[in-house]
């Protein structure tokens, strides 16, 4: 690894409780979205990789939060790519016309944490990570933008801390 390599990616999952079913014509807006945000995401600076169903192009069949939640999860290479295609790109727009068709979450909805260069974390890690949010609020483990840590301050939390029986 190289000076200019980062040991540390940014990695991120959200979910979302459908209002309704993805075929119903109220959330043709959104769908009429996805490939375009994609599309976008994937050629964004600093994008690594996002999570995709099997032989579509994109996750929205995969339902491991349940039967009406969809969930994205992204690696990026940092915060600031992450918080840029988020907040300053088209995925804004999106961002402002949620209630439309997701139901408000009453607890967290979105984690960040960091994995290794190189590793793509599963869906069960990072609804582990979620349930840990949830469970005991930001820490190096488990975050959010308003309340982030650093790679190195979770690189530190971590080797510091035994492991973890459960969340």
């Amino acid at each position: 690894m190289t000076a200019s390599t980062p040991a540390f990616h940014l990695a991120q999952i959200n979910v979302a409780t459908l209002r309704h079913p993805l075929d119903d014509p109220r959330m043709a807006p959104f769908v009429e979205m996805l490939a375009p945000l994609n599309a976008a995401a994937d050629g964004t600076p600093g994008f690594v990789w996002r999570l995709v169903e099997e032989g579509v192009a994109d996750a929205t069949g995969l339902r491991p939060a349940g039967e009406h939640v969809i969930v994205n999860m992204t690696v990026w290479e940092t915060r600031e790519a992450l918080w840029d295609f988020t907040y300053r790109s088209g995925h804004l727009e999106a961002m402002r016309r949620r209630r439309e068709w997701f139901e408000r979450h009453t607890e967290a909805h979105l984690v960040l944490w960091w994995v290794p260069a190189g590793h793509l974390p599963s869906v069960d890690e990072a609804l582990e990570r979620l349930a840990h949010l949830r469970a005991h609020g930001p820490s190096p483990r488990a975050f959010t933008f308003v309340s982030s840590y650093t790679a190195e301050e979770a690189a530190r939390h971590l080797a510091a801390a035994p492991p973890l029986l459960g969340t």
